[in-house]
Order: C-alpha cells, then sequence, then structure tokens
C-alpha cells in the first residue's frame, strides 16, 4: 500500500534531516537548536515525499533522499522567514512557537539562511553524478529566487489588503511562484535524481503543477473552515490581513470545484503509469482532502 511507503519514507527523511542539522561542522549551539526549532518540531513533509515518489516511478527512490532532505531544508527556511514580523508576522508555526517567538528575531533570521545554504550543502555532497548535481542544484536556486517563492512571496506581499482588486490570474500566477515552484522543484529534482527520461519528467511536471495549485486552495480554505488547534498554525489569519486567497476572489464553491478539476488534471497527468506512480496519486489525495 501506498501509505505504508509513505510512512516509511517520512521516518527516513525525519532522520536524514536530523542528520544533516546535526552534524558536527561548527553550528554556534543556539543557532543549531533554533534550525531544530523549524525543521523538527512536526511537518506534513509534503515536497520530500514528493522527491521520493516521483523517483519511485523510476524504482529509485532512495536516490532522491538528498533532494528531499534539501527541499524541506528550504521550506523550512522559507516558513521562519515568512512569520517574521515584517513579514507575516506570526507567533504559531506546527503547533508550536514560531521561531523568533521561541528565540528572537535575529536568530531566526540567521536560522533561515542557514537552513537554505544547508540545503545547498546537502545537494553538493549526494552521491549523484555531477552532472546530477548541478542541474538538481540550479533546479533548487531557480524554484527559490525571484522568478520562484520569493518573487510569489513579494507579489503575496504587495496583494495584502488588495483582495478585493485582484484577479484569478493574477492570484495563480502568485501561488505558482509562492507555493507552486518548489513543489515543481521537488518533484523534477526526484526524477532527475532517479534519472528519469524527458516524456516521464513532463508528466511529472505536469501533476506537480496542478498538485501545487491544488494544495495551495486547500490550504487557503482551511484558513477559514479549520482552526488553529487543527491547523497547528493561526486560523483565520488570510482574512485577519486582507490576503489575496482563493474563497476570497473565487468563494467557497468556486474554490471547491477548482480542486476537483485540478485533482483530474494531476490523475491525467499520471495515466501513462501503473502502480509505480501510487505514492505520487496518494499524496494527490492528501494534499486535496487534508484536514490540517
Amino acid at each position: 500500500m501506498p501509505e505504508a511507503r509513505l510512512a516509511d519514507w517520512r521516518g527516513r527523511i525525519d532522520a536524514a534531516l536530523a542528520a544533516a542539522i546535526g552534524r558536527d561542522d561548527g553550528t554556534p549551539d543556539m543557532l543549531r537548536a533554533a534550525m531544530r526549532h523549524a525543521v523538527l518540531l512536526g511537518g506534513k513533509r509534503i515536497r520530500p515525499l514528493l522527491a521520493l515518489a516521483a523517483a519511485d516511478v523510476t524504482g529509485k527512490a532512495d536516490a532522491a533522499l538528498p533532494a528531499a532532505v534539501a527541499v524541506e531544508l528550504v521550506h523550512a527556511y522559507s516558513l521562519v522567514h515568512d512569520d517574521l514580523p515584517s513579514m507575516d508576522n506570526d507567533s504559531l508555526r506546527r503547533g508550536q512557537p514560531t521561531v523568533h517567538i521561541a528565540f528572537d528575531e535575529a536568530t531566526a533570521v540567521l536560522a533561515g539562511d542557514a537552513l537554505q545554504t544547508l540545503a545547498f550543502d546537502v545537494l553538493a555532497c549526494a552521491p549523484l553524478p555531477a552532472a546530477t548535481i548541478v542541474e538538481l542544484v540550479r533546479t533548487l536556486a531557480m524554484a527559490t529566487g525571484g522568478a520562484g517563492m520569493c518573487g510569489g512571496q513579494s507579489l503575496d506581499l504587495a496583494a495584502t489588503g488588495h483582495s478585493a482588486g485582484t484577479t484569478v490570474a493574477a492570484l495563480e500566477h502568485l501561488h505558482a511562484l509562492k507555493t507552486g515552484a518548489l513543489i515543481r522543484a521537488a518533484v523534477r529534482m526526484g526524477g532527475v535524481s532517479a534519472g528519469a527520461p524527458a516524456a516521464m519528467l513532463d508528466a511529472l511536471d505536469r501533476h506537480a503543477k496542478a498538485f501545487g495549485l491544488a494544495f495551495q486552495i486547500r490550504d487557503d480554505l482551511l484558513d477559514v473552515e479549520a482552526d488553529s488547534t487543527q491547523l497547528g498554525k493561526t486560523a483565520g489569519k488570510d482574512a485577519a490581513q486582507g490576503k489575496a486567497t482563493f474563497p476570497a476572489v473565487l468563494g467557497i464553491d468556486a474554490s471547491r470545484s477548482r480542486i476537483s478539476g485540478l485533482e483530474e488534471q494531476m490523475l491525467g497527468a499520471l495515466s501513462a503509469f501503473g502502480a509505480e506512480a501510487d505514492a505520487l496519486r496518494a499524496l494527490g489525495r492528501l494534499a486535496t482532502q487534508r484536514a490540517y
């Protein structure tokens, strides 16, 4: 069953993350503690699981573990910085105080910076061919920079308080960068790590593109429908801050309908694959049906 495989992968991902952060490399104790707080106190591990699931389509999930760790380290860094007072100013993440609350703002900035650079160190040391490592590094860099996650966060901040004037196309573009770019990178990095051919990478990318948008719409709906205990973060924050979200722009019923259409796109992208893509299908169900 794919669920059992996902559970096993979560354990392996958590162990690899702990090893990467815990290695004896001279990192000051307080900074290391802040990095551990950001990464090891929970999380769905969706992005690293996507990397392993994409690689598993070729039967080589093990090859993607460095990519999985790197993607999750970058994701954790982005959350640390998103929660800062100068960004979303949040105090709760994964059911725990955010890093700037548990430590202090300067330490949070440094912890995020350190997690980002550690991600690229993990890739540089991966037991893979040099050309593969270069492609992985470039893929992750492009997904997280100005043309990816950071650019999306910039657009998100600019749209805050102006949801009434935000079009669906603009909102989809914003989240294609802020959320979707790293999800697509995770899937591509998994496939590249496993040596997937170009046609397979294209199918995986079509799945990842639909997955990223569906995941974000579900996240927006949960902010409206769930409570802070369920989410492990502050519920209702998007509306309170005037964020441009899919429920605010499309409405709740239309947002749910959009997710249904994206589920069909995900399944269609994987239609050429058999049981080897069942882990990706299971993750798609998790993304669109999750309650937190």
